[in-house]
């Protein structure tokens, strides 16, 4: 269907950090399928995981135990603050399934008035009804009125709007720690230590949508780790499958526990094949130094994006945390895209002029200083 303005080219391989078109054209991958492939195309570890699981067994659905889901479960529990895992096929399952959780929980807990749900401006948690709800940016809501009721918007970053907005039926928060579609927006850590704060005196839960921010792409292998805060309801996507579709909903015990059997459900969440590939990525990510890398090469890059900065009167500004990064420019950034693809570099523009860069965890100082040579190649075309 018409969903997708495409680029005018087909990929058909990738290696690493790169992958070629189907007329053999190389390009360095600075977007990994939107922050998914975190390990970079074909990782021997994803692929000898996925063929070898469906070798085995690919689907028997939830209704029996399945091993590889129960393993990536506990591994998730181990290095996050949740108890529990719910596994679903994409972020917008993840989120629409972290608001049913917060409402279940507070109407148990709080009463039956408490279901509203306050969110961020420049959010951006999901294309379902309610996930667009959710997602504060009127252009991604235009025509699919009416939109479900009991979500309520603040500005990203300010204490004291959402301090006003918290009322009788708030029940959760639910923010991004890093706004990824809406430009790659971050706050300080004296705002995250203030939403933690008010979230316990409001009895209110904290729900951090960490689909595009989890699993090392802020050099933390969560990226509220870099806040010193903690949420009760975490979700995540993206990078957990490496490339397989899989999507999950983090709650410790006590939220966890207003979930019934009914209450939520899905027939492919977690299947044996995607929480195969799931195990392989968290064993790269945990055990083979990957999260110090990004940390180290995501300072590079910076570094280097604002030496362009420096030289270039278009940059406004260069933001972001390890390896989700942007450039935000005083013009429309879709040319700029434009241009970068046809040199051999794939990144985007969101929000209409920054360009956001979330290449793969794996890339090296070379990849860097290619990617930004092309780039610096195109602003000098540009005339900035």
């Amino acid at each position: 269907m018409n969903t997708y303005g495409r680029l005018p080219i087909a990929l058909v391989r990738g290696q690493g950090a790169t992958v070629w078109d189907a007329d053999g054209r190389s390009y360095l991958d600075f977007l990994a399928g939107i922050a998914v492939n975190a390990l970079g195309h074909c990782h021997p570890q994803v692929v000898a995981a996925l063929q070898a699981q469906a070798a085995e067994l690919i689907h028997v659905s939830n209704l029996y135990w399945i091993e590889p889901q129960v393993k990536l479960a506990q591994l998730l529990v181990d290095h996050s603050f949740a108890d529990k895992v719910f596994f679903c096929n994409s972020g917008a399952e993840a989120n629409e399934g972290a608001i049913k959780l917060a409402r279940k929980y507070a109407k148990k807990t709080w009463g039956p008035n408490k279901y509203e749900i306050i969110t961020m401006e420049k959010s951006f948690h999901g294309r379902t009804l309610a996930t667009i709800t959710a997602t504060a940016q009127p252009k991604y809501q235009k025509d699919f009125d009416p939109l479900p009721a009991g979500f309520r918007y603040v500005p990203f970053g300010d204490l004291a709007a959402l301090e006003s907005a918290i009322g009788p039926q708030t029940c959760a928060i639910l923010v991004e720690p890093v706004q990824g579609e809406g430009g790659v927006n971050i706050a300080d850590q004296a705002y995250w230590q203030g939403v933690q704060k008010l979230a316990a005196e409001k009895q209110v839960l904290l729900i951090f949508d960490e689909v595009q921010t989890g699993f090392g792409r802020t050099g933390k292998l969560f990226a509220y780790e870099n806040f010193g805060v903690q949420p009760q309801i975490m979700t995540l996507a993206k990078a957990l499958g490496g490339g397989a579709p899989i999507g999950a909903l983090l709650a410790t015990d006590e939220v966890a526990n207003a979930f019934q059997p009914g209450d939520h459900a899905t027939t492919f969440g977690g299947n044996p094949l995607v929480t195969a590939a799931g195990l392989a990525v968290m064993n790269v990510l945990v055990n083979e130094g990957l999260l110090a890398h990004t940390e180290k090469i995501g300072a590079y890059f910076r570094s280097k994006l604002e030496d362009l900065a420096a030289r270039f009167s278009l940059i406004r500004e260069v933001r972001g945390l390890g390896l989700m990064l942007a450039c935000e420019l005083d013009r429309d950034g879709a040319p700029i895209v434009a241009a970068c693809l046809e040199k051999g570099l794939i990144i985007n523009c969101t929000a209409g002029s920054v360009l956001r860069f979330v290449p793969p965890l794996i890339i090296s100082e070379a990849d860097v200083d290619q990617a930004v040579a092309i780039l610096e190649q195109v602003l000098t075309e540009a005339g900035a």
